[in-house]
């Protein structure tokens, strides 16, 4: 069930971030920008102290959504 979580979290974090940064992706790209994005932003709220595991679905979606923005950002730099 964790898996399945991921990819649809993955799958609206992606696609919110694309909008945000309009940058248009398919959707696969959308899923896999938001599942990688959640780790960046998980690794990035445990340095600053938070714990991504314990909070509810709307703050890891929001912690996701800035991990893909990140990822995003990265991408355009090369």
């Amino acid at each position: 069930m964790g898996f399945l979580y991921s990819i649809l979290l993955g799958g609206i974090a992606g696609f919110i971030a694309s909008r945000i940064m309009d940058s248009h992706n398919s959707a696969l790209v959308n899923i896999l920008l938001g599942i990688v994005g959640g780790w960046i932003g998980g690794f990035i709220a445990k340095r600053m102290g938070n714990d991504p595991e314990n909070d509810g679905l709307v703050m890891n979606l929001l912690i996701s959504v800035f991990g893909a923005i990140v990822l995003i950002l990265i991408g355009r730099l090369f």
